[in-house]
């Protein structure tokens, strides 16, 4: 199970049901280029497609999470003039930003491991994923503003909904580097561990996924990604259909024999 050699998609070698998707450029502290953008739908589309996904985790091979895009790239398209410059950009977000919907639309429960640095599209990946887990040496930056450029990757989307419209304006107007445990307090993070208890503690977040209910978890993650754009009433009626659809289930009836017999129950 893979893809182009700049991003990865293998199976986890001892949890079935979860993949790890690897951004692979530990050379270029995993920085986003034309391949690696050109790769990234192509292989959210392989996991999709693979038959009993429930996790991905996406992690960078080597020290680092991922440092953003591409800086020697970027200096190789000086020479063109701007309004083809300006159309290559274009095209190569737009192919990213496919793969980017895909997964935000997708029923896959998303663990996004970081260690190192965290800058530009890595941290738009880091937020936009289920949950997030940083070891405690990892930093953080926006990024873009040292470059002249503004947010892609649903970084401007996320961001203000973890931290509030005051605080997503400094991140991204200043670009400052912040901690682990900063990014933590700010709500950026489910959890910030040592670096040798990351994959170890990571392991044991997308185990607790996949021992529970599927229908349960694709409700969750369905009601509380639509609660964004949606009223008041409909987000209740979203949470009756959804309700009564994991009622009308086997791992339901499951879960209740086994809460009344003092056991785990066991979902399929």
């Amino acid at each position: 199970m893979t893809t182009d050699s700049s991003i990865l998609v293998e199976a986890h070698a001892t949890l079935p049901g979860v993949v790890n998707l690897t951004l692979n450029r530990p050379q270029a502290l995993n920085s986003l280029n034309r391949d690696m953008s050109n790769a990234f739908t192509p292989a959210i589309q392989k996991v999709l497609s693979e038959p009993g996904v429930r996790v991905m985790i996406l992690q960078g091979a080597g020290a680092h999470f991922m440092a953003g895009g591409d800086i020697k790239g970027f200096g190789e398209t000086l020479g063109v003039p701007g309004p083809e410059r300006r159309k290559h950009y274009f095209d190569m977000i737009g192919q990213l930003h496919a793969g980017v919907e895909l997964l935000q639309r997708s029923e896959i429960i998303t663990i996004c491991k970081i260690r190192g640095a965290c800058a530009g599209i890595g941290m738009s990946f880091a937020i936009g994923c289920d949950l997030t887990i940083a070891s405690d040496d990892a930093y953080f930056t926006t990024a873009y503003k040292v470059i002249g450029l503004t947010p892609d990757g649903g970084q401007s989307f996320f961001l203000p909904r973890l931290v509030g419209v005051k605080k997503a304006m400094e991140l991204t107007l200043l670009s400052e580097r912040i901690s682990a445990a900063e990014a933590l307090s700010l709500g950026l993070l489910n959890r910030v561990v040592p670096g040798a208890d990351l994959d170890a503690t990571t392991d044991k977040l997308a185990t607790q996924i996949i021992r529970s209910s599927p229908e349960s978890m694709r409700g969750i993650k369905r009601l509380i990604n639509t609660s964004m754009q949606s009223s008041f009433s409909e987000q209740l009626e979203a949470e009756r259909e959804s309700f009564s659809k994991c009622a009308g289930t086997d791992n339901f009836a499951e879960g209740i024999r086994a809460f009344i017999e003092k056991r785990h129950p066991k979902f399929e």
